[in-house]
């Protein structure tokens, strides 16, 4: 085993036991992420149909804004881990530093937007959504976009964490916003029954606690970045290039890519308030698939920063076809896992007798896609992105979504009469599209090319 490790997880930049110790906390990380959200979409549906639609209706919704921050605080990890692996230590606290005041600014944009025009917002996309659904929709999505900042400083700071190795301490961070969360949903909606408002009330205090742990810990606990308060107050906009380089970019992906997933569930709302139950059970269920592929695409914008920080592009190459087929394995454990367990689980959600086998088939199709399908759509990405090809990954990203899963979505789903199933072949069909095009890229020499940082700036 010892010998596997070596030959497939180690290289002259890193070895297998430094990977896998920046893996297991994000993996713990992300377990806990995708269990709490199914706990809460199940306390949620307690409240009925219309309650769980609207929640899934307006998560799509701060999936997409959400989206913009996060991808500036990628930009702030890419650039951190690269000049840890170039061993700049004074360029990895600005780097830091001006991460967090860049992802903060966008929130705060983000969040005055969506309190001001959430109505006009919910109309235009699902206005033909149900009466109830709308009204508790409006609800949840004025209560999350005041939270807005709260997350963003959270990620901005996990982000520069994750950048120089300390995944443990990311962990420590979103077991403090989840483990609240959960309560707090426990207590609002389980014990109290405020149902949606329960929710929002549940979603601020732990997200803003959360950013106030953070925050904490980089003034008075950490001692490798040295942030200090009055650091987010000073732009360094040399820095700011940097990350928007590949912040920028990804963001207008991510609003592209998220944009698209909106426009594909209004599809599903047209096709009634069963068929958004179906889509978002079948979402939550389908995303305990992805636990430990995501975890590793975290992973790799780390370790394939650091390597080409230090222009080690043989360890780039070999750590990210390693991390592919891990990846691709993982699936196919999880499927054997998952399957015979489908009944069970989907008892926590107490779903109408009509819409099981729709769930069914809709998980059971999804399963076998991700086996080949997922980790050269997403998981490459993010080695290519580590790497500073950030446009390129971005415009494709954006192209096959809009070419393929919305066009695709709406001739399946709608014209072909598939439902909500004809809708997730169209977004199966896109990861295929977009990975090839991945997988052309990696073999080539320009995607590691560009020079994102320079010694001593």
């Amino acid at each position: 085993m010892q010998a596997f490790l070596e030959k497939y997880f180690s290289g002259e930049s890193i070895d297998y036991r430094q990977i896998f110790g920046l893996f297991f906390p994000i993996l713990i990380d992300q377990a806990f992420l995708v269990c709490l959200s199914l706990v809460n979409t199940a306390m949620i549906s307690s409240s009925g149909v219309a309650a769980v639609s609207a929640v899934s209706t307006v998560d799509s919704i701060n999936m997409f804004l959400i989206s913009v921050f996060v991808a500036i605080a990628t930009g702030g990890t890419v650039v951190v881990a690269q000049y840890k692996g170039s061993g700049n230590t004074e360029m990895v606290d600005k780097a830091a530093a001006s991460s967090v005041s860049a992802v903060t600014l966008f929130s705060v944009c983000v969040s005055l937007l969506v309190v001001l025009f959430s109505r006009p917002l919910l109309s235009l996309l699902f206005g033909a959504a149900e009466a109830d659904v709308l009204d508790n929709a409006g609800i949840y999505l004025i209560g999350s976009g005041v939270s807005f900042v709260g997350i963003a400083i959270k990620e901005a700071v996990c982000g520069a964490l994750r950048g120089i190795g300390k995944t443990r301490v990311t962990l420590m961070l979103s077991l403090v916003m989840n483990l609240s969360y959960l309560l707090l949903n426990v207590v609002f909606i389980n014990w109290m029954h405020m149902g949606v408002h329960g929710m929002v009330f549940s979603v601020n205090i732990s997200r803003y606690l959360a950013a106030a742990c953070a925050i904490f810990y980089l003034v008075r606990m950490d001692t490798s970045l040295h942030y200090r308060i009055r650091d987010a107050v000073m732009i360094n906009f040399s820095m700011f290039k940097r990350i928007l380089f590949i912040g920028l970019p990804f963001a207008a992906e991510q609003l592209f890519f998220n944009g698209g997933k909106i426009l594909t569930q209004t599809f599903v709302v047209s096709l009634g308030t069963y068929a958004i139950a179906v889509n978002a059970i079948g979402s939550s269920i389908a995303v305990v698939y992805q636990i430990a592929p995501i975890a590793l695409s975290t992973t790799t914008v780390t370790v394939i920063g650091q390597c080409i920080g230090r222009r080690n592009i043989q360890d780039a190459r070999k750590l990210t076809k390693s991390f592919l087929w891990l990846s691709s394995c993982s699936f196919i454990v999880m499927a054997i896992i998952m399957m015979p367990l489908f009944h069970p689980l989907l008892g926590l959600f107490h779903p109408p007798t009509e819409i099981v086998d729709d769930i069914y088939w809709l998980v059971l199709i999804n399963a076998i896609a991700l086996i080949p399908l997922w980790s050269i759509s997403f998981l490459l990405p993010a080695a290519l992105r580590a790497a500073g090809d950030s446009k390129f990954v971005s415009v494709t990203a954006m192209l096959t979504m809009w070419l393929f899963r919305v066009v695709m979505g709406y001739v399946f789903g709608i014209l072909l009469h598939w439902g909500v199933i004809g809708v997730w072949l169209a977004m199966e069909l896109e990861w295929g599209v977009r990975g090839a095009v991945f997988l052309w890229r990696f073999r080539g020499e320009q995607w590691y090319k560009h020079r994102l940082i320079e010694p001593g700036t």
